[in-house]
């Protein structure tokens, strides 16, 4: 696989999670009934981030959470039978019942992830809704799922994966397309 452009260095990361973050204060008219629900395992890096700004615009914390979704993906080259998400392990400590989950993801792609998100938090209790929040959308859906809150659209082929790096896994922020 081979690197074919970058899209998002450390910079412009940070605007995207900076904007949503100010995003998701004004749809929700604050956040006092609010979850931000990370997917392991970068998404999770950018709901702490979400929730560090928020904290810094709102002065008070956010309600956080995170969800351990195992991917048996083609753009993986994993041969397995099942290629459906698996929720492993939810981390939610908060009620869900009639709050906002806003659920963190890096990238999304098919939306199979996210259904399966949604399917584990629903499975907690009944939300007053579930939005999402992604740093890249790349388009080519197989399911009716669409982001509330969007780094950067990003327009690929299939023969194109999109790489997140962020700190606190990889030793440096970027997201870049590379070539199969």
């Amino acid at each position: 696989m081979t690197e074919k452009a970058i899209i998002l260095d450390e910079q412009a990361i940070s605007r995207a999670v900076t904007r949503i973050a100010y995003e998701i204060i004004e749809k929700n008219k604050g956040i006092d009934e609010c979850i931000l629900v990370g997917i392991k395992t970068r998404g999770a890096v950018l709901a702490r981030r979400l929730s560090d700004r928020i904290k810094q615009i709102e002065g008070k914390p956010i309600m956080t959470g995170e969800l351990d979704i195992t991917l048996y993906r083609d753009d993986l080259q994993l041969k397995h039978e099942n290629k459906e998400p698996q929720v492993h392990q939810v981390d939610i400590q908060h009620d869900v019942t009639e709050k906002k989950v806003i659920l963190v993801d890096d990238v999304l792609y098919t939306g199979r992830t996210v259904r399966a998100a949604m399917d584990a938090v629903i499975d907690l209790g009944r939300p007053a809704a579930i939005q999402l929040a992604v740093l890249v959308d790349r388009g080519h859906r197989e399911l009716p799922i669409r982001p509330d809150y969007i780094g950067k659209n990003i327009p690929t082929s299939s023969e194109e994966r999109v790489v997140v790096n962020v700190i606190e896994e990889d030793g440096t922020d970027g997201v870049t397309i590379h070539r199969k």
